[in-house]
């Protein structure tokens, strides 16, 4: 049974019933989950000063504030945090930096031309992850 549970969260519809799966996963287990957001930033010029910013605590606040709304089931520990990066590289780079021994992530339909030019971060993550992954639609 999993210990440590990550889901990735952007916000959308998916991502909130990734994170209510994981709590159920959580409770049955008596694991904590660790909801991670990642920040994708362009690699422009503003970029370093963007990262040291207000603007990056306000989101963590934000997200915080979002996580807390969907409330846990009692007694479950949830960590929330924010990572930088290309979200699959940065959510598995999460996995062997906090014990994560499972993942949960939602799946969102995209085009085919969509696909291309942005990628899918549950295929990149299910691709490269060296624990269990359930992937929520």
């Amino acid at each position: 049974m999993p210990r440590n549970i990550l889901v990735g969260y952007d916000g959308s519809e998916t991502a909130r019933r990734a994170y209510l799966f994981a709590i159920e996963l959580a409770a049955c287990a008596q694991a904590s989950v660790h909801v991670v957001s990642v920040w994708q930033l362009d690699n422009g010029a503003d970029t370093s000063a963007l990262m040291m910013s207000d603007n990056g605590r306000d989101r963590l606040d934000a997200l915080r504030a979002e996580i807390a709304a969907l409330q846990a089931a009692p007694g479950i520990q949830v960590e929330v945090g924010m990572v930088h990066g290309s979200p699959g590289d940065a959510l598995l780079s999460y996995v062997a930096q906090h014990g994560v021994d499972h993942i949960v992530i939602g799946h969102t339909e995209r085009g085919a031309l969509a696909r291309w030019l942005v990628g899918s971060t549950s295929t990149d993550v299910l691709a490269k992850a060296h624990v269990p992954v359930t992937v929520v639609r």
